[in-house]
């Protein structure tokens, strides 16, 4: 992965993002490509926010991968402080190519260094494919997941 950048996503790789985001069922389901102005506003929100770590993957000057990590405070455990990773996508063309891997190894690394004891993460029941991913990486599905839509 030595041509490869992960690197503070910024507001001209929001259309990049947002175009991977909304690239399979789910999310062609719930992204609007056509209007990026929310996503904007929400980066503002990101990057003004020291817990947050929107990142993209960058080779060749092309956004190919993206995540967003966020260092959590906590009481439990101790006063520990955990890390969740949302919105992991990888561009379709470089799926299978040991990014994603990169991508999550990135992700814990960076929890270590913020002092994190624990590194969690969600994953849609219908996504089959990232469940065997995230557990080939040591990942436990130990916990049930609830929603409740606003």
């Amino acid at each position: 992965m030595g041509d490869l950048e992960i690197r503070a996503a910024t507001a001209p790789d929001v259309p990049a993002i947002v175009a991977m985001l909304a690239d399979d069922p789910l999310g062609a389901q719930r992204e609007s490509p056509d209007d990026l102005s929310p996503y904007l506003a929400a980066l503002e929100r990101l990057t003004s926010d020291p817990n947050q770590r929107l990142v993209v993957a960058v080779r060749e000057t092309r956004v190919v991968g993206t995540l967003q990590l966020t260092i959590i405070p906590g009481l439990s455990r101790k006063g520990a402080t955990r890390s969740i990773i949302e919105g992991v996508r990888i561009h379709a063309d470089e799926r299978g190519s040991g990014l994603g891997t990169h991508l999550i190894q990135w992700a814990i690394e960076e929890s270590r260094r913020a002092n994190c004891h624990l590194v969690q993460l969600t994953s849609d029941n219908s996504r089959t494919d990232a469940h065997r991913f995230y557990e080939r990486l040591g990942f436990t599905a130990s916990h049930v997941g609830f929603k409740l839509q606003l």
